[in-house]
C-alpha cells in the first residue's frame, strides 16, 4: 500500500459492483468518493467502515445531470485535492419487452444514465487530471458483456454499452498527451443483486429460459484494483471478466 494520497471516484457505489469495487479500492489504500442517487445507500457503505470514514466521501449525484456531476467533482477537489481513478460504473436497464413497445422516456432514461453519465463524469475527471500535479490519471468504464453481444429485449442497454466502447477508445486516444489512461472492463454474470436471478433462468436467443452460472464479484474487484495500480505508462484497453461457463463464448 502506498503512502501517497490516491483518490478514486466510483459511480453507482451504493450497491452491487460499485459498492464492492469502492470497498476494494479503499482496502487497497485509496480514498474514495462514493456516488449514486440515494444518499442513504452511500452512507451505509461509510457506516460499514467507520475506521476509514476520513477516506470516504459520499456524494449524492445524478450522473445524467451536468450540474449534479459538476458538483460531485467540485466536492472531490475540495475534500481531496486530486483525482487518480474514475470508475464509470453506474448503469440501468429498461423493461425486457420488444423494442417497439418501449417508450421514448424509457429509452432516454437509459441513455442519460449509461452513456451521458459516463461522458459527463469523464469530462470532469479529465479536467481535474490535466490540471493537477502530478498530471494524469486513469478512467475505467464498465462496459458489460452487452458491449459485445445483446440479450433478448435489451436494445437501450445494449446500444449504450456498445457506445461506451467508442467513448473508451476516444478517451484513451485523447488522454494520451496528458498522461490519462482509459480502459474498459466487460463483466459477465458477477453475482450481485442485479444478477441474483441468473440461477433461476435467463431468457436465451431461442426463447428458452435457462439457468446461468455466476461468479463472485470479488473477481471484478481484483481486476479493477489491478488496473488501478498499473503505472500510467501502461494501460489495459479492454478486459473481459466472466463466469467461465456462462453462454457467451460459443454459438447461441
Amino acid at each position: 500500500m502506498s503512502d501517497q494520497l490516491r483518490v478514486a471516484v466510483v459511480t453507482g457505489a451504493g450497491t452491487g459492483i460499485g459498492r464492492a469495487v469502492a470497498i476494494g479500492l479503499l482496502d487497497d489504500g485509496f480514498s474514495v468518493a462514493l456516488t449514486g442517487r440515494r444518499m442513504d445507500r452511500l452512507e451505509a457503505v461509510v457506516a460499514d467502515r467507520p475506521e476509514a470514514a476520513d477516506r470516504l466521501l459520499p456524494v449524492a449525484c445524478d450522473v445524467g445531470d451536468p450540474d449534479s456531476v459538476t458538483g460531485l467533482f467540485a466536492a472531490v477537489a475540495d475534500r481531496f485535492g486530486r483525482l487518480d481513478l474514475l470508475f464509470n460504473n453506474a448503469g440501468i436497464g429498461a423493461r425486457g419487452v420488444p423494442l417497439e413497445e418501449l417508450s421514448f422516456k424509457e429509452w432516454q432514461r437509459v441513455v442519460d444514465t449509461n452513456l451521458t453519465g459516463p461522458f459527463l463524469c469523464t469530462q470532469n475527471a479529465m479536467r481535474m487530471m490535466k490540471a493537477q500535479t502530478p498530471k494524469g490519471g486513469r478512467i475505467v468504464n464498465n462496459g458489460s458483456i452487452s458491449a459485445h453481444v445483446p440479450r433478448p429485449h435489451s436494445a437501450p442497454y445494449t446500444a449504450t454499452k456498445h457506445a461506451i466502447t467508442g467513448l473508451t477508445r476516444s478517451t484513451s486516444l485523447d488522454g494520451r498527451a496528458h498522461n490519462i489512461c482509459c480502459g474498459q472492463i466487460d463483466i459477465g454474470n458477477a453475482l450481485t443483486e442485479m444478477t441474483a436471478g441468473s440461477g433461476d433462468g435467463m431468457e436465451q436467443p431461442d426463447g428458452r429460459i435457462v439457468p446461468e452460472s455466476t461468479m463472485d464479484v470479488d473477481n471484478v474487484v481484483r481486476s479493477i484494483v489491478l488496473m488501478a495500480n498499473m503505472p500510467l505508462d501502461a494501460n489495459v484497453p479492454f478486459m473481459t471478466v466472466m463466469s467461465n461457463t456462462m453462454p457467451y463464448i460459443g454459438r447461441g
